[in-house]
């Protein structure tokens, strides 16, 4: 069984290769500007729905495969934020989320072909994340190493800003862009055990 990795992110990838599956990267083309909504549910789990279906159009017909598309999206007092783009809005975004909590969601869209069939799936999953008391000079410094500009909320626990979350709650994996165990049950529905995406050793 091969797994198509629907997504650019390099956080995502690694993930995937640490838990033993070695995912092909096919990036989808998706405008996400065209998707409006206020739920920030439905917006992350429409985006990956448009990601996981752009690639299949690529990928499919084919057999023994599984595509999987992510979007991720922080919430913060009601406020939805995706990648801040420039360093000034990561500055801003992080005055804003300095000792902030804030609710990190991501969607899950599933594409599973195998034995003449393609089933999919749509699920998303979400992990409270608590922010330390940042002083201005630590919010200049941080957007300073470009970092939060390309990553959803403005920030990735496994890099630079590691030292800025003080906890969470929920899965880990799910802040980084990817729920494993998510992943693991939407799978296991459509008739796929984990193991079965493991690469072979060599």
């Amino acid at each position: 069984m091969r797994l198509v990795l629907a997504s650019a992110s390099p956080a995502r990838l690694e993930t995937l290769r640490r838990a033993g599956v070695h995912p092909t990267v096919v990036v989808s083309d998706v405008d996400e500007s065209l998707v409006e909504t206020d739920d920030i549910h439905e917006l992350v789990s429409e985006l990956a729905r448009r990601k996981a279906e752009a690639v299949a159009a690529e990928v499919l017909p084919a057999d023994d495969v599984v595509i999987v598309g992510c979007d991720s999206m922080l919430e913060v007092d009601g406020t939805v934020y995706g990648k801040p783009g420039t360093p000034e809005n990561a500055m801003e975004l992080w005055r804003h989320l300095s000792e902030a909590t804030g609710l990190l969601v991501t969607g899950h869209h599933v594409i599973v072909s195998a034995g003449g069939r393609v089933q999919d799936a749509n699920r998303s999953a979400e992990t409270l994340v608590h922010f330390a008391d940042l002083a201005e000079e630590e919010i200049q410094a941080y957007a300073a190493t470009g970092e939060p500009e390309a990553v959803a909320g403005g920030f990735t626990i496994d890099g630079y800003a590691g030292p800025y979350i003080t906890g969470i709650e929920g899965d880990p994996h799910n802040v980084v862009g990817i729920s494993l165990p998510l992943l693991r049950m939407m799978l296991a529905d459509l008739g796929v055990t984990w193991h079965e995406l493991w690469a072979t050793p060599s």
